[in-house]
């Protein structure tokens, strides 16, 4: 039977109503990332303080994530992120019209993971849709909903200065999620090749899989080190190089760009060249780049490589999830949700580490140096991963191209 193309296979309204979905959730997620420096104004906070006001969301957005993931699998990945979007409104009007504390700020902080939990709803949603040999095109397009990320940096700021006010930010934000979610009520659907609901002795064996495991520590280094970094790169620019917010917001934003629209192309080779492959790639170049980094070179240096870090993060992503549904197809709501909370953990801790690292010794130095040594160590622990895995189910996996053999992409 011949297969089909991308474009004729799945549900171009759902791919698409799973993007929008994703996109804006990200940049709400993502607010307080560049706004720190803004809100900082209002109320003073030490390396530290900032650190855990960026890190609050990431955190809040891993935990629900496994509520989110356990949901879309249960009453279906549509009427979870519909739910997740309604509820992502409760956080939006708090911060426009009740913060006035930063103990407040910290609360809405944390409440603001309900939009970061949309990754476990929007990409079983359009992953459903798509044979195998899709998976990562289709989950890097969905997943390139991260690249809301750069809405939020790119503008967050500039509406607080024209308002004279960051928490209108909070009130408009509200406005852009009641247009998605209508177009997505309309338009996405659930896949009719849903896999069956699993029962909660089928989540434990999952939970108990080894593999389960290691695409959760995958997945804590390239989405935790991408969402970890957009959501402090502004206060790092700020710092380290003396920027205004906005500019410090601008320069972060060319940093994101590369990871959010880098994540499809890292699906898309992922397809064609074999997951493992592509993450061995990936994960050697942002351990060159993050130790590049830590010498704190000029401004357009340091630029450069964060630029190149992250997009072997963002790519790195795609990647994991052209691998994920191969090995849990039957589970990937599940498993998706599992995944996805453990890459908010990673970048729940970057920011600890590089605020807590530069309050204790004045340099951003050590942080980096850190996070390029974890990096290298995700870089061995895939390439022991995949010669076990070649034995087993990755021998198993065909890719479309015709001028590859199942034997080819085992080797991948």
């Amino acid at each position: 039977m011949e297969k089909k193309s991308f474009w004729q296979s799945g549900h171009k309204p759902s791919l698409f109503g799973a993007f929008l979905y994703f996109d804006i959730s990200f940049m709400i997620w993502g607010m307080l990332g560049p706004l720190a420096v803004v809100i900082a104004e209002d109320f003073p906070m030490s390396p530290v303080q900032k650190a855990n006001l960026v890190a609050l969301p990431i955190l809040g957005g891993s935990i629900l994530r496994l509520v989110l993931g356990f949901l879309a699998d249960r009453i279906g990945p549509k009427l979870t992120a519909q739910i997740g979007m309604l509820s992502t409104l409760i956080p939006l009007l708090l911060g426009w019209l009740w913060v006035d504390s930063l103990n407040q700020l910290y609360i809405v902080a944390l409440l603001l993971g309900i939009a970061g939990a949309s990754f476990a709803a929007a990409l079983p949603l359009a992953g459903q849709w798509y044979p195998k040999e899709h998976q990562g095109l289709a989950m890097g397009i969905a997943g390139a909903g991260n690249s809301g990320t750069v809405l939020a940096t790119l503008f967050a700021n500039r509406i607080a200065q024209y308002f004279g006010s960051w928490e209108i930010v909070f009130g408009l934000a509200i406005i852009p999620i009641i247009i998605v979610f209508i177009y997505f009520s309309l338009f996405a659907h659930n896949s009719p090749n849903r896999p069956a609901k699993k029962t909660l002795s089928e989540y434990s064996n999952v939970i108990k899989q080894r593999d389960a495991w290691v695409f959760c520590a995958l997945y804590c280094v390239t989405f935790g080190g991408f969402v970890g970094l957009a959501n402090y790169l502004t206060i790092f620019f700020n710092t380290q190089y003396g920027l205004s917010p906005i500019m410090a917001a601008d320069i972060t934003t060319l940093c994101v760009i590369s990871g959010s629209f880098f994540r499809p192309v890292g699906g898309f080779l992922a397809d064609r060249i074999g997951g493992t492959r592509m993450l061995m790639i990936l994960y050697a170049g942002a351990a060159i780049m993050l130790a590049s980094v830590s010498f704190l070179p000029p401004l357009i240096v340091v630029v450069a490589l964060l630029f190149i870090g992250m997009m072997c993060l963002g790519a790195g992503n795609g990647s994991v999830f052209q691998l994920v549904p191969q090995r849990f197809g039957g589970e990937i709501g599940l498993v998706t949700g599992i995944v996805g909370a453990a890459g908010g953990l990673g970048g729940y801790a970057l920011p600890l580490i590089l605020g807590r690292l530069y309050q204790l010794t004045g340099s951003y130095t050590p942080g980096f140096i850190i996070l390029s040594l974890i990096a290298g160590g995700s870089f061995i622990l895939i390439f022991v991963m995949q010669m076990k895995w070649r034995r087993s189910w990755l021998s198993k996996i065909h890719t479309p191209r015709t001028a590859i053999t199942p034997i080819d992409s085992a080797k991948a």
